[in-house]
Formats: structure tokens, sequence, C-alpha cells
């Protein structure tokens, strides 16, 4: 797949902004979306300030060769809410977030330190392409859910799940045109003028909707925006994020052994489970620069920053982070890999989380806009993992045995749960796709396949 913007690319500053707050775009929805789920009080803006902190760390320590924007990650919804459920104060909750993060974090210091030492080929052998690429596919299918339930989505009571529908086919349909025919700036942002048209269309919507008194024509909520100008202010405009370590601070007087243990349960078996996803992800967005990442800047590097930027996150938003397959199909479909997009897409996100009206605004982007966008994101995700199939030899079983497990156990939506620690339907799909590739062996001939 040919770029535009290669790794070291430096497009003109006009472009490098756009381009920046397209990424920003592509990941705001789910990097916001867990805070929001988790509840307690945590903050978005916070989140939105350590993911941009955290997507920093990991440029610094993968030596500016990977082009993703690490998030809040969905994998510790559970172990974020088993911190606050342990807690005997809201301030000891929040504390149990940068601890459990901290933890994740050495899990993924101790497995670089453990590749550093091995090398990487230990990697190649248990998660050859029969096994890497499905997982990658499944990676994207299981979003397909989201999507489509956020493309049905209306943000107001009432809002018909048509109209909906139709917006964010609008904005598919936009982004799609844009892709493929699109000629310079615009086959570059395709996002930003797919959701400003399905923005448009459902203000249209609104407006007609509320001249006639059809609700149901109504699906977009402008309460963020008319709630934040509902007394005018400083805070109005400008406004300091409710960082995690300031509404930790002092809680350590309540920090006990037992709920120390507690936090590292809820969190290292998870940093496992995300430690599968991570090499998908990489092996992904390898394919589609086609530059191998595992290799250079190397396993051990892209852990390091990964694990050292969830923990910085942490510290300010509360949220592990890690890499969005959001931001490697933003990379996918404009095929602009410019680290330097992703460093400013960083800034960007940690300058816009101090500027209220900005973030009340992006919180008004209908659900149903950002389902259509997701449907193209996910879409590229499944079908650059299926890619990675094709120099493998599907004509003999074991390796069709081995992508049909991954794929029917993904699909279907295997999840497995052993008190608190949960096994995703990515972990459970890669677990079982690994042990049926090693039961039924390989001949030397497979291997060339991998390469």
């Amino acid at each position: 797949m040919k770029m535009i913007y290669n790794v070291k690319d430096k497009p003109k500053f006009g472009q490098l902004i756009v381009f920046a707050f397209q990424q920003l775009l592509a990941i705001m929805a789910a990097t916001i979306a867990v805070p929001m789920i988790v509840g307690n009080g945590m903050s978005t803006s916070a989140a939105l300030f350590g993911a941009g902190i955290g997507t920093l760390v990991y440029v610094l320590f993968t030596k500016k060769k990977s082009p993703v924007f690490l998030g809040s990650s969905f994998a510790f919804l559970g172990s974020m809410a088993t911190a606050f459920a342990g807690a005997v104060t809201a301030g000891l909750g929040y504390l149990g977030l940068i601890l459990g993060a901290i933890f994740a974090g050495l899990v993924y210091v101790v497995i670089a330190i453990i590749v550093k030492v091995a090398g990487v080929k230990w990697i190649s052998k248990i998660m050859p392409a029969v096994v890497i690429g499905p997982i990658v596919a499944i990676i994207g299918l299981s979003l397909a859910g989201n999507a489509i339930g956020d493309l049905q989505k209306s943000n107001l009571e009432g809002g018909s799940s048509y109209v909906a529908i139709i917006c964010g086919l609008i904005t598919l349909a936009v982004v799609m045109l844009c892709s493929v025919y699109g000629k310079k700036m615009a086959r570059l942002i395709p996002f930003i003028i797919g959701i400003l048209a399905g923005y448009i269309a459902a203000t249209i919507f609104y407006f007609i909707g509320k001249a006639t008194g059809n609700a149901a024509l109504m699906v977009i909520d402008y309460s963020a925006l008319t709630n934040n100008f509902s007394t005018i202010s400083l805070s109005s405009f400008i406004a300091v994020p409710d960082f995690s370590f300031l509404k930790a601070f002092g809680a350590f007087a309540d920090l006990t052994p037992a709920y120390i243990g507690t936090i590292a349960v809820a969190y290292i078996p998870v940093a496992f489970v995300v430690f599968a996803e991570h090499i998908a992800d990489h092996k992904n967005l390898s394919s589609i620069i086609e530059h191998d990442l595992l290799e250079d800047p190397g396993l051990s590097r892209t852990l390091l920053g990964d694990g050292i930027g969830s923990m910085a996150g942490a510290f300010f938003g509360g949220c592990p982070n890690t890499t969005y397959g959001e931001s490697i199909g933003c990379v996918a479909i404009t095929k602009n890999a410019s680290v330097n997009t992703i460093i400013v897409t960083a800034c960007e996100a940690i300058l816009i989380s101090f500027i209220a009206p900005f973030v009340a605004f992006l919180s008004t982007i209908p659900s149903c806009v950002m389902g259509g966008v997701c449907i193209a994101l996910y879409g590229f995700i499944a079908v650059s993992g299926l890619k990675m199939l094709q120099k493998v030899d599907l004509d003999d079983n074991r390796n069709l045995f081995t992508a049909s497990v991954i794929l029917i156990t993904g699909v279907g939506g295997l999840v497995l749960t052993f008190g608190q620690i949960t096994l995703t339907t990515v972990a459970c799909a890669l677990i079982l796709g690994i042990l049926t590739n090693v039961m039924l062996g390989r001949k030397k001939s497979d291997k060339k396949s991998d390469k």
C-alpha cells in the first residue's frame, strides 16, 4: 500500500494541523467514552490530556518510527470499576487507577526486557501469519457491533433510528467519495469532510424537526454547548481538566495491602491480554506502512512506549492507554503515515483539553455520524487482517483449521471470565488459534509464507 506521506515525511505546517485534527476526530469518541462509562466523576478532558501525553511518550520510545495514537483502553474497564468498588473514598479510587496503570505498565516493561534479550523470532513462531492475520481481522470485526449500534443511535430521546442511519450513511458516503475521487487535500482529509457533512445533515433534520414539532427528526444533542455557556465566565472558555493525580492526592493514608492486592489482581492479567492486541496492532500497522515495526524500532521499544505511555496517561487521566485501531485505520485510508501528524495530534489533544467550548462542541457530534466513520475505520482493520492471509496456503488443512478457529470464535464473541479476570474475544481467539497451530504442527515449507 503506497503511502502519500511516509513515516519520516513532514507535511506543511497548515496541512499538519488539519491532518492531526482528522486523527483526533478518529480517536476522540472512544477515548472520552471510557471515563464516561466508568463514571465516578472521571474527567473526559483529563482522559484526552492523558492520551496526548501517553502518545508523546510512545513516540519518544519508538524513535518516531511508529505512526499510531494511544487512547483510553476499553480492556481495562472492569479493572477501573474494581478500583472504585474496593475504595473507601473517591480519592483512593483515583489512586487505585494510577497504581493499576503502573502494575499494567510494569508487565509491559518486563516483557520488553525479555524481548530485548530473547529477540522477536519466538513471536513469529507462535504467531505466524495464519494466526496474526485472522486476529487482526477479528479486532476489526469485533468492533462491528459498536459501529452499527452507533449508526442507529439518536443522541436525543425520541429521535428516529432511521434519521440517525441516514445521517451516518451520508457521512460514510462522503468519506468514501473523498477517499476514492477526492483531489489533493480532499483525499487526505476524508473523515473531516465526512463528519462535517453528517453533522450538517443532522443539524438540518434537527431544525426541521424543531420547526414542525417532529421529535423523530432530532438526533443531535446540543446540550453540552448550551450548558457550557449557561453562565458566562472564564471557565466557559478555559478550564483545567480534573487530573487524576490531583484527586488521588492525600489518599495514601487510606491505602492498605489488601487494596493494593486487589488492584494488582484486577490489572496485571488484563495487561497480558492487551499485550496480544499490541502485537496484532503493530503487525497490522507494519503491513500498512510496509515496514516491520517489531524489528525496527523493535518490539521492546513499542512495548516500553505503550507501557510507560500508559502509566503517564493514567497519572493525568486515570485511563491506561493502548494503540488505537481507529488511528491505524485512519493511516490506512488516508495513506498518511507521517509520525509528525501523530505528534501534532497529541499536542492538539493536550491543548484542546483546556478549551471548554471545543470539548463541548466535539461532544455534540452525533453518535450516528461517528458510526458512519467507524464502519470505514473498523472495516479497513478487518480487511488488513484478511490481506495477511493472502500468502498463506489455505489448501493445507492445518492452516485452514487455524484460521477457521480464530475467525469463528472471534466473530462468535467467545469471552471467558474467571473471577475478576476477563479474557476478551480477541484474547480467546488468539489463545485458541495458537493452540490449534501448535497442536497441528507445521512443515518447514509453511514457515516461508510467514516471512
